[in-house]
C-alpha cells in the first residue's frame, strides 16, 4: 500500500536484520534513503524484508511446537495484491459493496478456513492453510495463538499491505521486531515518502478539503489514512480482536457489526470517491516533480 493514503512521519530505517542491505534511491527517484514499496522499502529490500520475516516465524513456530513453512515473496505478496480487489469488481464497486473488506467480512472463523475472499489467507500460503486444516480444532486454536497471538487477522501480509504492524501478536510479531525498527511497528509510523508528499502545500489543502468534505458527509476524518484503521479498531473492539464467532455473538453484538458493516460500506466509498477526485491527482503531480528525473 503505497501513496499518501498508507499508514506511513519518520524517515525508513531498516531493522537490525536488514541493515546489511543497502538503501539507495529506486530507479528514476531523486531522493536518496527510500524505494517507493511500502514502508519506504525499494523493491529488492521488500524481497529481502520479507523472506526474513517468514524465516523467523517458521523457526519461532517450530520452538512453539508447530509447523509453519516460510512463504515466500510471492505467496506474501499475492495476499497483499488481493487487498480490496475481487474479480468482476472495480475498486468503486468493491468499496460500494463490501467498504474495506473489514467488518463487512468478519466471520470470527480463522483466516484459514475462509472460503471466500480472504487475502490473509492467500498470504499464507495453501502449504501453511492445508496443514492447519488438518488439525483439530483444539490444537487449530492453540496453533493460532502461537502464530497471531490475540488477533487471528493480524497476518503478515495483510500487516504489510496496510503498513500497520500495531496489532500483529505471536510469533509473528517477534519476527517482524527483528526485522524492522520499533518506531515502525506503531501505527503512527508514516511511509517517508508519503511524509514527504504530505508537507507539500498542495496536498496540505487537498487534505483540507477532503476533512471539509466528509464532515458535510457526516464523518469526522482528516486523513484518508484514518479511516480503515478506525474500522479495524472499532471491530476488535467488538469481537475481542477477532475472536467471536458471528453464531456465537448475542442479538445486541449482531446489530452492532450490521451498523458498523454499513458504516465501513458508506465511509469507504466516500473516502474512495474523495481520494480518487481530490488526493491521487496531487499526488500523482508532486510525485513526478519529487522522483521523475533520473538521480545524478
Amino acid at each position: 500500500m503505497t501513496g499518501v493514503f498508507s499508514k506511513t512521519v519518520t524517515a525508513f530505517v531498516l531493522g537490525a536484520a536488514v541493515s546489511s542491505l543497502s538503501p539507495g534511491p529506486a530507479a528514476g527517484q531523486t531522493t536518496p534513503g527510500f524505494g517507493a514499496e511500502e514502508f519506504g522499502f525499494t523493491q529488492k529490500q521488500l524481497v529481502q524484508a520479507i523472506e526474513q520475516v517468514e524465516s523467523l516465524i517458521s523457526r519461532c513456530m517450530l520452538e512453539q511446537g508447530f509447523q509453519y513453512i516460510a512463504a515466500d515473496y510471492e505467496t506474501v505478496r499475492a495476499g497483499m495484491k488481493a487487498d480490496k480487489k475481487m474479480p468482476g469488481l472495480s475498486e468503486e464497486e468493491f468499496h460500494s459493496k463490501y467498504g474495506f473488506g473489514v467488518a463487512t467480512m468478519y466471520t470470527g472463523e480463522p483466516p484459514q478456513l475462509a472460503t471466500g475472499y480472504s487475502p490473509a489467507k492467500l498470504g499464507l500460503g495453501e502449504r501453511n492453510v492445508a496443514h492447519f486444516r488438518s488439525l483439530s480444532a483444539a490444537a487449530q486454536v492453540a496453533y493460532n495463538r502461537a502464530l497471531f497471538g490475540e488477533n487471528p487477522s493480524a497476518t503478515f501480509a495483510v500487516a504489510v499491505e496496510t503498513e500497520d504492524f500495531s496489532q500483529c501478536g505471536g510469533c509473528t510479531r517477534k519476527a517482524i521486531e527483528q526485522v524492522f525498527k520499533p518506531e515502525q511497528l506503531k501505527s503512527s509510523y508514516y511511509n517517508p515518502q508519503n511524509a514527504l508528499i504530505n508537507k507539500d502545500p498542495r496536498m496540505k489543502a487537498a487534505l483540507r478539503k477532503f476533512t471539509a468534505e466528509m464532515k458535510t458527509s457526516g464523518f469526522d476524518y482528516a486523513h484518508p489514512d484514518d479511516v480503515e484503521p478506525d474500522i479495524r479498531a472499532r471491530l476488535a473492539a467488538l469481537t475481542n480482536k477477532g475472536t467471536l464467532l458471528v453464531d456465537k455473538m448475542s442479538a445486541e453484538q449482531r446489530l452492532q457489526l450490521k451498523q458498523l458493516q454499513d458504516f465501513e460500506r458508506r465511509v469507504a466509498l466516500k473516502s474512495y470517491r474523495l481520494q480518487e477526485d481530490l488526493i491521487s491527482p496531487v499526488e500523482e503531480k508532486i510525485q513526478r516533480e519529487l522522483f521523475a528525473r533520473k538521480v545524478q
